[in-house]
């Protein structure tokens, strides 16, 4: 970034960056149509056997319950799963670490259980409430609860050798600080975890416009209420971590700011091109419409991940 008196690095320049909500007219539309069609989505897989709902996967007494939850969703009952168990998708939302919720995202379910996969998506607490770090830890415990249970749905197991987790923008920022989380150190893991030779958990991580370098959301005017410090931007920023396993897809929409174009790369960059070996910008899609290609079958993205689960 340049120096902080460039207009490049300026307050207003940074808000026009990242104010996605402000950078696309259609924004309030994509996020109602979020809600809607994710309603939609669990009263008929609930309604099918395919939906367990609010399953806790941590107690912290700080936190709010709800907060720490998880939606389960699997393929039809009666379906075969392959030896050791349907591939597991773990999918994590965006907004800043401040806002939506869980139950705004089971729109993206029902193309990935037709597919034979289980798609789980956690709730989190959310800022000024609680920390970054706190998102961080909440989600590491998410994959830690997923990859130790999802064997032992009754009918519809899932493989945890076959985890994936997918974020968007904040949920982005989450998949890279889960491939650099040092799982055998990590207090919260207890025994080791099912998953991977390298000691991770996770198979894949794909982020979708993920952030990866938080100094400027720190230095944004509009993000100024999650009350980044320097010592924790720094440190909430996967690029100063190493890569622990678990290869990474990093994709943007094409129509996206400078910075999240930039933000995109970062990882490649970082860890090198084994770790990550696809940062893709997908043309046309701004940073609302590049998460729902995670439902249409015949996208970029849903190839991507697809090949990954």
């Amino acid at each position: 970034m340049n120096p902080a008196n460039s207009p490049v690095a300026s307050p207003a320049w940074l808000d026009s960056q990242y104010n996605n909500r402000a950078r696309v007219p259609e924004a309030v539309q994509h996020l109602q149509r979020w809600a809607a069609d994710s309603a939609t989505a669990r009263a008929a897989l609930q309604a099918s056997g395919q939906a367990l709902l609010d399953v806790p996967y941590m107690a912290d007494p700080a936190l709010p319950p709800a907060a720490q939850t998880l939606d389960i969703f699997t393929p039809p009952p009666g379906a075969t799963p392959p030896a050791g168990g349907w591939p597991v998708l773990l999918f994590v939302h965006g907004g800043y670490w401040r806002a939506l919720d869980k139950a705004d995202h089971s729109f993206i379910a029902p193309p990935w259980v037709a597919q034979g996969a289980i798609v789980v998506i956690p709730n989190y607490a959310l800022c000024p409430a609680v920390r970054v770090s706190t998102i961080t830890d909440q989600m590491r415990q998410a994959v830690a609860w997923t990859a130790r249970h999802i064997g032992n749905l009754n009918g519809q197991p899932g493989n945890p050798d076959r985890l994936s987790v997918a974020g968007h923008s904040a949920g982005g920022h989450i998949v890279g600080m889960l491939l650099s989380t040092r799982w055998a150190e990590w207090g919260g893991s207890g025994a080791a975890l099912p998953g991977q030779p390298d000691g991770t958990p996770i198979r894949h991580g794909i982020s979708i416009s993920g952030l990866f370098d938080l100094e400027p959301i720190r230095q944004t005017p509009f993000l100024t209420d999650l009350g980044l410090t320097p010592e924790e931007a720094q440190a909430q920023s996967p690029i100063h971590h190493r890569h622990t396993g678990g290869q990474l897809t990093a994709v943007v929409g094409g129509d996206e700011s400078e910075e999240f174009l930039r933000q995109n790369g970062l990882l490649r960059t970082a860890w090198g091109e084994a770790a990550a070996p696809v940062a893709e910008v997908l043309p046309g899609l701004n940073h609302f419409s590049v998460v729902e290609e995670l439902t249409r079958p015949s996208s970029r993205l849903f190839a991507l991940v697809a090949a990954r689960l």
